[in-house]
């Protein structure tokens, strides 16, 4: 098999540079990209948990505990304790977070179109309902 018929090749490959291009946007932001899952989930949903979260942002929880400790600090974010469990939190945007959201979300919107302005309209519709799809087997 060549590099280019494998997919975990392509599509590896093909995240790396998504990655490292939207890291270089939010650098200008004073933020870096492994904060970027977890700020773009919470703009779908607030108030979930941070194992709901982990989950959605396919980190694990440890792993998710610093990030949030990162956003925290940065002010994006804030811990609610459940009122029926108090182990666990809810994790809300602060109004600085939700007030960066319409930038960043430029920004990734500008990453993609970049990494798809090869495809035609119809091919870049095409490519992420295959993706959606493929992507959909996992669950």
């Amino acid at each position: 098999m060549k590099y280019y018929e494998s997919l975990g090749y392509l599509v590896s490959h093909l995240n790396l540079e998504l990655q490292n291009e939207l890291d270089r946007q939010l650098k200008r932001y004073h933020l870096d990209i492994k904060l970027w899952p977890v700020l773009f989930s919470l703009w779908q949903e607030e108030g979930l948990s941070q194992t709901e979260l982990s989950k959605r942002c396919d980190v694990a929880n440890y792993t998710m505990t610093r990030l949030l400790d990162q956003l925290q600090s940065l002010g994006f974010i804030s811990r609610h304790q459940e009122a029926d469990n108090r182990r666990t939190f809810q994790i809300f945007l602060t109004d600085e977070a939700k007030a960066l959201e319409q930038d960043l979300i430029c920004e990734a919107e500008r990453v993609n179109q970049k990494f798809l302005a090869n495809l035609t309209g119809e091919e870049q519709q095409d490519f992420m309902a295959l993706l959606n799809k493929i992507n959909a087997l996992k669950d």
